[in-house]
């Protein structure tokens, strides 16, 4: 009983803490908007960097993972291996379908990419480069997303082998990536259709026109 009211304690944290929308933080900070009325209308860092550029876009994802990161470690501290994979799960869901937020928030990349560097720094690693060469050479984040949707079960299986409670790690993989997937179905739809738009790097600026715009003013 004790041990279920810790994972209920993880589980709350976890999804408050993932309440805490950066994109929607930076862009108030960088363009004074709703990051969610502009671009694809998602307040995950891919939006902010095409809609903000760089720095806001870096300080998303930074902040997004580390949120997730906290909820892992402290439910690490509180229900051992359980807490830490269901603390950044929960910091997960609570990023992708805030209830402060009207329950529209990002699509879970960045706080993803948090519950893995608690979990297995080196695995995070091979997944962020997969992610960059992806994105390199398709220039699609989306399809990059997508393909470590597939790949973050095998590298699972790959580092965590060998691990105490492992099938819990390989079960938690299976079910962030399925969440990830079902946040990216419109992604998909519009990849089909080839109607997803790719990234061009050369358009992104450190300096969006909308922060632009507000110095002129």
């Amino acid at each position: 009983m004790v041990f279920v009211l810790k994972l209920i304690c993880t589980a709350l944290i976890g999804y408050l803490l993932g309440n805490v929308s950066c994109g929607i933080m930076m862009a108030r900070l960088f363009g004074h908007i709703d990051i969610r009325e502009h671009g694809s209308g998602n307040a995950g860092t891919t939006n902010v960097l095409r809609t903000l550029g760089w720095l806001p876009s870096i300080l998303t994802l930074i902040g997004d993972a580390l949120k997730a990161l906290i909820a892992s470690w402290l439910g690490w501290l509180i229900a051992g291996d359980a807490g830490l994979l269901l603390g950044g799960f929960c910091a997960v869901a609570g990023h992708n379908w805030p209830f402060f937020l009207g329950f529209r928030g990002g699509k879970g990349i960045a706080p993803s990419l948090g519950m893995i560097i608690a979990i297995n720094p080196l695995l995070a690693v091979c997944l962020v480069i997969i992610e960059v060469v992806v994105v390199a050479v398709t220039g699609y984040m989306s399809v990059a997303s997508l393909v470590n949707v597939i790949a973050y079960p095998i590298l699972t299986v790959i580092f965590l082998h060998g691990r105490e409670n492992f099938p819990l790690f390989l079960l938690f993989s299976l079910m962030a990536s399925a969440m990830a997937a079902y946040a990216h179905r419109a992604n998909i739809q519009r990849l089909f259709h080839g109607e997803e738009n790719k990234l061009d790097f050369q358009k992104i600026k450190f300096l969006s026109k909308i922060q632009q715009r507000r110095k002129k003013g």
